[in-house]
């Protein structure tokens, strides 16, 4: 079973259709394309061997549009463990074959055939296990470990020679397989729970049944573990961890959920028992196992058990910024963030920034003034378990959504937030990237003060700027024109003229990243309203700051890192 989301590569842009196609199945795949022959993919690449080495190392499913030999001959060295293989299929540029070379352990088998059916073709397997009983012994199904792999080569050798198998326990798969299944066959699948003992002529698959749930923080790993082995349960067989959303922020269970590797799910009914949580999630058959205490129990159900349909999960909040326009200046961290959320939430026009990572989400437009209710809503959404990102231009801590978010926190607390896991994730700011479009203006000291009155008074804006003036700092201005406000910005010029000379360098930088991008260096006795919006940001230099006449015809400016004494 594919766990891992898989890497769709490709060479040239007459593979991008293929591609997402295959992509339509794989939520979350990323298409790699070659640098200068492909556009419009997640990731550019210039070394097409050392891309696929590093993806194969690892771990990641790796589907190349190309042809096999190519494949085989940029992976031949890291080929040695293939119990630890990730899955590498071969797709030809047409769609017409579907190929796959390796992780027969790792679900190659299955992911060939979505894939083939996808693109409506017969996959290309070659293994004679599945090929014979239309079944993947060395890969099982979502809900089933099989514990003993190493027993598996010799067993299936058993098999392909004719012998027959008895099976002990339910697992459909299996039942309904080609497999030769006889009540007194010489070789025994056994499905079950608990843990046995296994041999060369027994293979044990440990179904996804047992659930655990959590009613209190001091519940951790080892006194779970020490449960599992009195009971001479699995560790296996565990399906999830289940506890009230009330304890849903506590480290111990996400790090138990680890452990096993499994999800967390909570439930919002109050002064719910634990033994009420583990028959939730296992139905109405479930089982329960006698435990000491009753802040833990645990109960297996008749079947595997699929987590994801029960209770919800622990609401994230990711506040992301997308830098101040361009998508090649938006972070891979954001990128991951974007299409992993299931909700955005945002400013129109930002939310457009983002382009097609949008794709699928739900979007929450708003108002660009209406941060606080913005804020709010984002958390509400993320108190029902949805992951939730926030969407800022430029960097989300810098005049932006982030100082928003746990100002409500902060102010208007509410029970249901404290599960949230809450994330900032930086972005390039509006300053850095009008500073980087002219040279250096900020490569000494500098501060960032916003023109805008709305949420604090002009009489502390006056004082910031005095004072970063006298101080000789270089400053950069958000905010400041807009169709309300307009003589703020000459106020500001007179300020900054007592401190500085009038040939002191600024920076315009319009539509950073956007269409219409503009940048363009003036005096500082030449700053006016007229020549700036809400759409741009200022940077005033500092008494040091210098411009160089390029012989292009372009200017720099730079603030030198040695101060003059």
């Amino acid at each position: 079973m594919i766990k891992v989301v898989p890497a769709v590569v490709v060479l040239g842009q007459n593979s991008v259709v293929i591609a997402r196609k295959i992509m339509s199945i794989l939520p979350g795949a990323r298409l790699y394309g070659l640098a200068g022959r492909t556009s419009g993919v997640d990731v550019s690449f210039s070394n097409f061997g050392e891309t696929l080495r590093e993806l194969f190392a690892a771990g990641t499913p790796v589907i190349g549009i190309c042809a096999a030999g190519i494949l085989i001959r940029t992976l031949a060295s890291l080929i040695s463990d293939k119990r630890q293989e990730p899955p590498v299929l071969a797709v030809a540029e047409d769609g017409s074959a579907v190929v796959p070379l390796l992780g027969g352990l790792s679900g190659v088998n299955d992911l060939a055939r979505r894939i083939a059916e996808v693109l409506e073709v017969k996959a290309a397997i070659t293994t004679t296990g599945d090929i014979r009983f239309r079944t993947a012994l060395l890969s099982p199904p979502a809900g089933y470990h099989l514990a003993n792999s190493d027993d598996a080569k010799t067993f299936i050798s058993d098999l392909l020679a004719g012998a027959q198998v008895k099976l002990e326990g339910t697992a459909p798969w299996l039942s309904n397989s080609q497999l030769p299944i006889d009540t007194h066959g010489k070789l025994t699948i056994r499905v079950t729970e608990s843990l046995v003992h296994s041999t060369a002529n027994c293979l044990v698959y440990h179904p996804k049944t047992i659930a655990i749930a959590i009613t209190h923080p001091s519940i951790n790993l080892t006194r779970v573990e020490q449960i599992l082995v009195d009971a001479k349960l699995a560790p296996a067989s565990v399906a999830g961890i289940f506890a009230p959303i009330s304890i849903a922020a506590n480290p111990s269970i996400h790090a138990m959920a680890d452990a096993f590797g499994v999800v967390t799910r909570f439930f919002t009914q109050g002064n719910i028992s634990a033994q009420a949580i583990a028959l939730e999630a296992t139905g109405s058959s479930g089982k329960l196992i006698a435990t000491a205490s009753t802040e833990i129990a645990l109960a297996i159900a008749p079947q595997p058990i699929d987590p994801n349909t029960i209770g919800q999960p622990r609401g994230k909040l990711a506040i992301i910024g997308t830098g101040p326009g361009s998508a090649s200046w938006m972070s891979p961290e954001v990128k991951e963030i974007l299409k992993a959320a299931t909700d955005l939430v945002g400013y129109k026009t930002y939310l457009d920034l983002v382009g097609a990572l949008a794709d699928g989400k739900q979007r929450h437009e708003s108002d660009n003034r209406e941060e606080i209710a913005r804020a709010t809503m984002a958390l509400d959404l993320a108190a029902t378990g949805k992951y939730v990102a926030v969407v800022s231009s430029g960097d989300p801590g810098i005049y932006a959504m982030a100082a928003a978010v746990f100002e409500v926190l902060d102010r208007h607390p509410q029970p249901e937030w404290d599960s949230i896991e809450i994330y900032v994730a930086p972005g390039i700011s509006a300053m850095q990237a009008a500073a980087a479009s002219v040279g250096a203006p900020l490569g000494h000291d500098f501060c960032a003060i916003s023109l805008s009155d709305i949420l604090k008074p002009w009489s502390i804006i006056e004082q910031r700027i005095a004072a970063a003036a006298e101080a000789d700092f270089a400053i950069a201005f958000y905010n400041p024109v807009s169709k309300e406000r307009t003589w703020q910005l000459a106020a500001t010029r007179d300020i900054l003229l007592r401190y500085r000379p009038p040939e002191t360098p600024v920076v315009l930088g319009k539509n950073l990243g956007r269409p219409g991008q503009t940048v363009k260096v003036i005096n500082l006795d030449q700053l006016t309203p007229d020549v700036a919006d809400m759409r741009t940001v200022i940077i005033v230099g500092s008494s040091q700051t210098k411009t160089i006449q390029r012989s292009d015809g372009s200017i720099s400016v730079y603030t030198p890192r040695r101060y003059a004494k």
